[in-house]
C-alpha cells in the first residue's frame, strides 16, 4: 500500500513526518537550535457562580463527570500513570466513553502500561483513535503492528509537559487518579490504599485541561493535605471502589539484580564516576529503578561511605536504596519524580527532605531552566547505543515498539550520562553501527560501559583524561561492538519493516526526531 505522507530529512539524517494525525509538526533541528515563541497556553476561565458554595463537587459517576465535562466525538482525554501497572481508571474512563457513544478520541496518557490492554478493543472500535503517550507491552505492540487508526506520538516526561504548556497538545478532559482526595478537589498519592508517593505527572493537566476529573477510593474531609494537585483546577470528584491494585502500584518488590555481568556493569559504572572525579562532597545523581541502576546505586553508596562523601541531593525515581541513604545522611534531599516502592512513598510521607517533583521542575525544556541539566551524573538504561554513542529506548532491534520514553530524553542534559548496558542480551548484540530508532543524539552520551569494558565518548576528552592510569578496562565502542559480533556469529538481523509509520518520536523540545515503522509479522 502507497502512503501519501508529508516527510523531511531533519537534522540527524532521519526522514520524518512533519504533519501527523492532519497536525503540522518541526522535524528535529539539532541540539539546542529550537526555540518557542508566543505565549503559553491556558485554560478558559471560570468563575466560582458555577460551583458549588459548599465546596462539594462530587458526582456519581465517571459516566455522568464525563457527561458533565461535555464529552464529544475528536476530544482528548488524559490521564496518569503513577499507578502504573495497577492502574484501574483508564480502563474506566474509556469504558464509560464507549457506553456514552463517543468515537475518534484521543488517548493522551503520561504512560500506559499491560493493565491498560483492555483499551485495545476501543482502538479496534473506534471510540480511540490513537494514543500520545509512552506505550508498554500489548498496546505498543498492536501499534507496532499497525493495527491503530491514527499515528501514535511519543514524548519524554518533560516533552508532555511542554506539548501541553506550549498548545501543541490542548487536553478537554484530564482524569486524574488521586490515592487521596477531599470534595473540593484537592489531592495527594501519599494516603490511602493506592498510595502512590506523588502525582507530579498530572500537574500540567490539572493547569491546562478544560475540565479536570478527579477520581479517589479514599475521600477525607476537606481539606485534603498536602495537596498536590489543587482543587481550584478540578472541576468534578468521583468515589469509586478502587482505582488501582496495590501490589502492582508499589510492591516493595524492586530488586537488584542477580546477574553476575549486570552486578559488575554497575560496579564499574560506579568506580568510573569515582576515578573521573566526579562523585565528590556536593554532588548529585541520578539512577533509575532497574536493576543494573539499583545496584549502581548501592555501589555508589558503599563508595561514598568509604570516602565520606556526602551528595547534595538525588534524583528520584526513589526506592528504600535512596530513601536509606537519606536517612544515613549521605544526601541532603531526594528530589522525587516517581516513587517506584512503599519505602519510597513512605519516606516522602515522613521525610520534609524527600521532595516531590513534576515534569515542570525537573525536564521542561521550555521552561526557565529546570534541574536536569544540574544532576552531575546521570545513570540510564538503552535497548541498541550505536557507533556514534546514539541510542534507543523505545524499539527492540527487531523494530518492535515495547517501551516508553519516560525521563529517559530529559536527563540526557545530566553533566556526564553513563549507560550501563549489556554487551549482549539473547545473544543478539546491543551495540550496532545504527540504531533502529533514534531516540537520544549520542553527542549528549558519554560513557557506555558494559561487563567486557567502558567506551567513552571521543568528544568527552576531560573524561578520557581524568581515567587515564587507572585500572578501568577503557576501550573504543568500535571494539565493543566487534566483540559482540564475535560472541554472537555476526550483526543483528536488520527488522522487517513495513512502509507504515506507526509512531513518531518527539525531542525535548517538541520536535521530531524519528519515527517508527509497521513490524511485518
Amino acid at each position: 500500500m502507497k502512503y501519501n505522507y508529508k516527510t523531511e530529512i531533519n537534522a540527524a539524517g532521519r526522514e520524518v513526518l512533519v504533519e501527523i494525525n492532519g497536525e503540522k509538526h518541526i522535524p528535529f533541528k539539532g541540539i539546542n537550535k529550537h526555540k518557542p515563541t508566543g505565549r503559553k497556553a491556558a485554560p478558559p476561565i471560570r468563575s466560582c457562580i458555577d460551583y458549588p458554595w459548599d465546596g462539594d463537587k462530587r458526582v456519581g459517576s465517571i459516566k455522568e463527570a464525563l457527561k458533565k465535562a461535555g464529552i464529544r466525538d475528536g476530544m482528548t482525554i488524559s490521564t496518569h500513570h503513577h499507578l502504573r501497572n495497577g492502574d484501574y481508571v483508564a480502563n474506566m474512563v474509556f469504558d464509560a466513553a464507549a457506553e456514552l457513544g463517543v468515537k475518534n478520541l484521543r488517548w493522551f496518557p503520561s504512560a500506559s502500561f499491560p493493565i491498560h490492554a483492555p483499551i485495545i478493543k476501543h482502538l479496534e472500535s473506534g471510540v480511540v483513535h490513537h494514543i500520545e503517550g509512552s506505550m508498554n507491552g500489548p498496546l505498543g505492540d498492536f501499534t507496532s503492528r499497525g493495527k491503530m487508526k491514527g499515528t501514535a506520538i511519543l514524548r519524554s516526561h518533560g516533552g508532555r509537559y511542554q506539548a501541553v504548556q506550549d498548545g501543541e497538545v490542548h487536553i478537554d478532559i484530564a482524569v486524574i487518579s488521586a490515592p487521596c482526595a477531599d470534595p473540593f478537589g484537592n489531592a495527594n498519592g501519599l494516603y490511602g490504599p493506592a498510595a502512590c508517593g506523588l502525582l507530579g505527572f498530572a500537574l500540567a493537566d490539572s493547569q491546562y485541561a478544560d475540565y479536570v476529573i478527579v477520581v479517589t477510593d479514599n475521600l477525607v474531609p476537606f481539606p485534603c493535605i498536602p495537596w498536590q494537585i489543587q482543587g481550584n483546577y478540578v472541576d468534578y470528584v468521583v468515589e469509586v471502589e478502587s482505582i488501582g491494585d496495590p501490589t502492582k502500584i508499589v510492591s516493595g518488590t524492586t530488586q537488584l539484580t542477580k546477574s553476575p555481568d549486570r552486578l559488575l556493569i554497575a560496579e564499574m559504572a560506579a568506580k568510573f564516576a569515582l576515578e573521573a572525579g566526579i562523585v565528590k562532597d556536593g554532588f548529585s545523581f541520578q539512577a533509575g529503578a532497574g536493576g543494573t541502576s539499583l545496584a549502581f546505586a548501592v555501589f555508589l553508596r558503599d563508595i561514598m561511605k568509604k570516602n565520606n562523601i556526602k551528595a547534595r541531593f538525588v534524583r528520584g525515581g526513589s526506592t528504600k536504596y535512596l530513601t536509606e541513604m537519606l536517612e544515613e545522611g549521605l544526601t541532603d534531599y531526594i528530589l522525587d519524580g516517581q516513587t517506584f516502592d512503599l519505602e519510597g512513598v513512605r519516606s516522602m510521607r515522613e521525610n520534609p527532605r524527600h521532595q516531590d517533583t513534576s515534569p515542570f521542575t525537573s525536564y521542561n525544556f521550555h521552561g526557565k531552566g529546570n534541574f536536569a541539566s544540574m544532576v552531575d551524573v546521570v545513570v540510564l538504561g538503552a535497548t541498541e547505543v550505536d557507533v556514534n554513542f546514539n541510542a534507543n529506548v523505545v524499539t527492540h532491534s527487531d523494530g518492535r515498539l515495547l517501551h516508553g520514553i519516560g525521563g529517559w530524553q530529559n536527563c540526557l542534559y545530566g553533566k556526564t550520562v553513563i549507560l550501563p548496558i549489556p554487551l549482549f542480551r539473547d545473544r543478539i548484540p546491543v551495540i550496532v553501527d545504527e540504531v533502529t530508532t533514534l531516540v537520544g543524539p549520542g553527542e549528549l552520551i558519554d560513557v557506555i560501559v558494559t561487563e567486557r569494558g567502558i567506551a567513552i565518548n571521543p568528544k568527552r576528552k576531560d573524561l578520557l583524561d581524568a581515567v587515564k592510569g587507572t585500572n578501568l578496562p577503557i576501550r573504543s565502542i568500535e571494539e565493543l561492538k566487534e566483540e559482540a559480533e564475535k560472541i554472537c556469529g555476526g550483526k543483528p538481523k536488520k527488522p522487517k519493516l513495513g512502509d507504515k509509520i506507526v509512531a513518531a518520536i518527539k525531542w525535548v523540545d517538541g520536535t521530531v526526531i524519528d519515527v517508527v515503522r509497521q513490524v511485518l509479522d
